[in-house]
């Protein structure tokens, strides 16, 4: 069989990603799907769901990753269009090996990707570099495996309806972005007592109306606008491929990932006392006292959807999320992230409340923070700059987390800094209670940046 190499800036951290006809073409999919069937066939697995969203190039993609993966003696179930979370419950229901989707999830409409599962868990760092190797060197194992089209959307839908629990009747604006969602929350939300608005679920991967990632406050503004002109209870949001939410409340006011954890970890700690609930290193404070507070254990982990998901099985956690808008549900659930799912028990939660969503987030403390500062430094330089950081901190006797980077605890707040895993920037962020600690943070990110000889721009 053929050997192949891959352009190196496709082979990410969590997933692989380019952009089509300049570093991701067809090719790439066959040789993944030879390497990935070699992986598998090597790992005694026999099957492999694949899933894929509404992008123009990912039904190209699909014939060829799994002309790949047939050469190799597997079997291929076709689930059909939709969500990165139905893939990922088709591989429990089907009780595949692996699963792989087709996504360029919200990166602009000439990128696509893939995202992958091998025996149950995440595909990802060490694991995707290896699979470049063998890619490049061979051998692959051979056979003549059969496509078995199963689509599964049904079978997903009444799967995580099943946890939704009826409430007083809400009124909710859902935005789907022309993302792969679209479908899928059309046929949710006929099941769903209260009034509910659909917009932009029309599947489009020219993505329309705007970017699907609901991360970026101008992304929400359409959602915004249309919560407050329809007087609704809350609205929702998604981005590109359905596990990553964002959400509103009635006065249109974006509740961070953060935010809405604390507010999920309700439920879950009323339930469970004592749980862990995991959030990654840029979350609040806010978050990891409120769990606290709540009688939880919180746990502060590596960012990251791959690296959260098996913190979760290490540690068995009900709950865990991320600022981005990955939310994991170990409750009644399997632990990865579902932004429909999500979105569900959230419904379940204010549904059964006397308390509006707006309130919940009113009884939020306010702190003051920066949104995540992103700056350029080179892939060779950024895991060098944090470490002489690291090292001056603990000199200095410094209360800080090297978990992820570091996060320094001062009696103002807290500023963080850490190397993006996926691209060639350093990460920032700063919270305190008010405004003179914020500017009094930022300026000592400033100088512990200047000491370690790193270029940042002005905060």
């Amino acid at each position: 069989m053929t050997k192949h190499e891959f352009n190196p800036t496709i082979l990410r951290e969590y997933d692989i990603r380019g952009i089509i006809d300049e570093t991701l073409f067809e090719a790439d999919a066959e040789a993944i799907g030879r390497s990935f069937g070699t992986l598998l066939r090597q790992g005694g697995y026999e099957n492999v769901a694949i899933g894929y969203d509404g992008r123009k190039t990912s039904p190209k993609l699909k014939t060829a990753l799994m002309r790949g993966l047939t050469s190799t003696g597997i079997d291929v179930f076709d689930i059909g269009m939709g969500p990165t979370p139905m893939l990922y419950y088709a591989t429990y229901a089907l009780k595949a090996g692996g699963g792989i989707m087709i996504t360029g999830s919200h990166n602009p409409p000439s990128h696509n990707g893939f995202k992958m599962m091998l025996g149950g868990k995440s595909f990802y760092g060490g694991q995707i570099q290896e699979l470049g190797r063998l890619s490049a060197s061979g051998p692959f194992e051979e056979g003549t495996g059969k496509v078995i089209d199963h689509p599964i959307m049904e079978d997903y839908l009444a799967r995580i309806l099943q946890d939704f629990v009826a409430g007083r009747e809400l009124n909710v604006v859902w935005d789907c972005g022309n993302g792969v969602t679209g479908e899928a929350l059309r046929r949710i939300v006929a099941k769903l007592p209260g009034t509910h608005l659909l917009l932009f679920d029309e599947i489009d991967g020219s993505f329309p109306n705007h970017h699907p990632d609901p991360t970026v406050a101008e992304n929400l503004e359409d959602l915004i606008n249309t919560v407050k002109g329809v007087n609704a209870d809350l609205g929702i949001a998604f981005d590109g491929d359905g596990d990553r939410i964002g959400v509103v409340d009635g006065q249109g006011r974006i509740l961070w990932g953060d935010q809405l954890l604390a507010i999920l970890s309700r439920e879950i700690l009323a339930n469970s006392p004592g749980a862990p609930i995991i959030a990654d290193v840029k979350a609040s404070q806010i978050l990891f006292d409120a769990v606290r507070d709540l009688g939880g254990e919180p746990i502060m982990w590596r960012t990251g959807h791959s690296l959260i998901k098996s913190k979760m099985q290490e540690v068995n956690a009900p709950l865990a999320g991320e600022m981005s808008g990955h939310i994991f549900y170990n409750d009644h659930y399997y632990g990865y992230d579902d932004a429909p799912y999500v979105a569900l028990r959230l419904l379940n939660i204010v549904g059964a409340s006397d308390q509006s969503l707006d309130q919940m987030r009113d009884e939020l403390p306010e702190m003051i923070n920066t949104p995540e500062l992103r700056f350029a430094c080179p892939d060779e330089e950024k895991f060098g700059a944090v470490t002489r950081i690291q090292d001056a901190l603990a000199a200095a006797g410094a209360d800080y987390s090297d978990i992820d980077g570091v996060r320094v605890n001062t009696e103002d707040g807290w500023w963080l800094l850490r190397a993006s895993n996926t691209q060639a920037v350093l990460v920032a962020r700063c919270e305190a209670r008010d405004d003179a600690g914020l500017s009094r943070l930022k300026s000592q990110l400033q100088q512990a940046l200047l000491n370690a000889e790193v270029d940042a721009p002005t905060f």
